[in-house]
């Protein structure tokens, strides 16, 4: 009896039961029956090509290779033999034997696209663009309406950085597969990088309508893109399609109540979570935001309550207690905060937040001491936080180390150097001790720029140029953040400081007696009010100050 898959009866015999085995997922009877097929006929190329196919299923890379090496590529006959047996080489690492496979195989079988993408993508994966593109285009000579050549060659486009020409081959890939998910999702991702997100969604939308309503991914994906257009209303519509699908959808469901809240309809939000964890009581994240929901509406008891019933289920729900050490912190319940923190800390002593609002929960109790001790602990564990160093420096700067605030400064921006606090702190501590006045004039000049509209920065920018002794441009700046933050003395005391340095002693006497009225215990202020024969300031707000632009 002879036939392609042996020679021998015999061999043909342990061949059918072997590949009856591997139906019934029984690997090892199966290369019992291969080898024992082998014995009766030892050339059997598809023998041998059954057995390296099974032992690189199972992972047995070097058996399958050394068996794949006795299969000449001059006797191979059938498209999927050229296939797999490139697949063995290229996962045995042997890459320039599967392209000698494939590259065979194609003039053997040149209408079999798998070979050529086979070929091409193997090339893809080393990195030889050149040579996986001419694949591609020898596939579209042979099968002119190759989607998938189509696709590849826009990922080669891409790789080349040549966008348009990407965007071609992509498009038409879905003009001849209406359905290649993996098409959208590049063009999709284009438009993204981009900043053309209407593209993005009209693509979305033209795959849910035309081609799959129920693809939960793209779903989300142009959900999160009307977020981010502020288009509320279609986000929403989404969202209704998944419950109407679905009316259990948790995830759904929270993204509902996540949109409204940044539309900022909290009691909406809130009905949506309260609609959840009437049927799912236990789930404690949607709690959570919920409570995070009622700070927002500054209703601080419910969110209290919120976070106390999550970690009554579940004591060690971080999430909550942070939360709760947070509130306590906001409403001056500096020793509850401080528990609740403490608590966080020991469940999870890697993560920044509750070192950092340690730190601030001692600030708020005048403890800059301890403040320095936890916020230290925090970078140990956290060395890479700029909020941590940032807070330390501030800290440091109580306990007058002012060596150890500019180096916090400096860690602060070198880890974010666009860290605008840090910024005004570090150039406004210059100008303040009159040193490094260039340095101060481009630390708050780069705050300001951040951060035009903030006040603080303006008056710090305003104080660098005083010292500096550019005063016009001082008093144009100063007027600046006056008219930003009507209410702060150190502002109008600098805006009197730079009057009296134009001899404009009536304007630098009203900016002076504003700032005293602002704030009645700066004796230092007082004095030099005194010295400078402006009489006795008057502490009361009653005086209104025409000085504000």
């Amino acid at each position: 009896m002879m036939t392609r898959e042996a020679s021998h009866p015999q061999a043909y015999y342990h061949f059918l039961r072997g590949s009856l085995a591997e139906l019934n997922n029984d690997a090892s009877t199966a290369l019992e029956e291969y080898q024992a097929g082998l014995a009766f006929d030892a050339n059997s190329k598809f023998l041998k090509f059954r057995l390296a196919k099974l032992h690189f299923s199972m992972s047995h890379l070097t058996e399958a290779m050394d068996l794949a090496r006795q299969i000449p590529v001059s006797e191979i006959s059938q498209a999927a033999m050229f296939f797999d047996l490139a697949k063995i080489f290229a996962g045995g690492g042997d890459t320039g034997r599967a392209v000698e496979i494939l590259t065979e195989g194609e003039r053997h079988f040149p209408q079999d696209e798998r070979i050529y993408i086979s070929h091409g993508t193997l090339l893809l994966n080393i990195k030889e663009l050149q040579k996986a593109e001419a694949v591609f285009h020898d596939l579209l000579v042979h099968v002119p309406a190759s989607a998938e050549a189509h696709y590849y060659l826009g990922v080669i486009a891409l790789e080349a950085k040549t966008k348009q020409e990407a965007k071609a081959h992509f498009q038409e890939a879905i003009a001849l597969h209406p359905t290649l998910e993996r098409a959208y999702l590049k063009l999709v991702t284009i438009s993204e990088e981009a900043k053309e997100p209407q593209e993005a969604i009209d693509l979305l939308e033209r795959y849910l309508i035309e081609v799959n309503p129920h693809h939960r991914e793209f779903r989300l994906r142009v959900i999160r893109l009307y977020i981010g257009q502020h288009n509320t209303d279609k986000a929403l519509n989404h969202l209704d399609f998944f419950l109407q699908q679905n009316p259990d959808d948790l995830h759904a469901q929270i993204l509902k109540a996540q949109i409204y809240g940044e539309m900022g309809n909290f009691p909406a939000a809130i009905e949506e979570l309260n609609a959840i964890l009437r049927v799912r009581p236990n789930e404690l994240r949607v709690r959570d935001f919920l409570g995070l929901l009622y700070e927002e509406m500054k209703d601080y008891e419910r969110a209290i309550q919120a976070y106390r019933t999550n970690i009554q289920i579940d004591a060690t729900f971080f999430d909550s207690i942070l939360h709760l050490g947070f509130v306590s912190y906001r409403l001056k319940r500096n020793q509850e905060a401080l528990s609740y923190l403490d608590q966080a800390v020991n469940l999870n002593p890697k993560r920044p937040e509750p070192y950092l609002l340690l730190g601030l929960t001692y600030f708020q109790m005048e403890d800059y001491h301890k403040a320095k001790v936890r916020l230290e602990e925090g970078i140990h564990q956290d060395p890479s936080n700029a909020e941590l160093h940032f807070n330390l420096g501030t800290a440091y700067d109580k306990l007058d180390l002012f060596d150890k605030v500019v180096g916090e400064m400096k860690q602060t921006l070198e880890l974010d150097p666009e860290h605008a606090d840090a910024l005004n702190y570090l150039g406004y501590s210059y100008a303040d001790r009159g040193i490094n006045g260039e340095q101060a004039l481009a630390l708050t000049q780069r705050a300001v720029a951040l951060k035009p509209h903030n006040g603080y920065y303006v008056d710090s920018l305003a104080w660098a140029l005083y010292k500096l002794g550019r005063i016009e441009e001082a008093l144009e700046t100063i007027q600046r953040a006056v008219s930003l933050v009507s209410d702060d003395p150190v502002i109008y005391e600098h805006l009197g400081d730079i009057f009296l340095k134009q001899d404009e002693r009536n304007k630098a006497r009203e900016a002076w007696l504003h700032s005293l009225q602002l704030d009645s215990t700066n004796k230092s202020l007082g004095k030099r009010f005194r010295d400078a024969g402006f009489g006795e300031p008057i502490p009361t707000l009653s005086h209104q100050s025409t000085l504000a632009p």
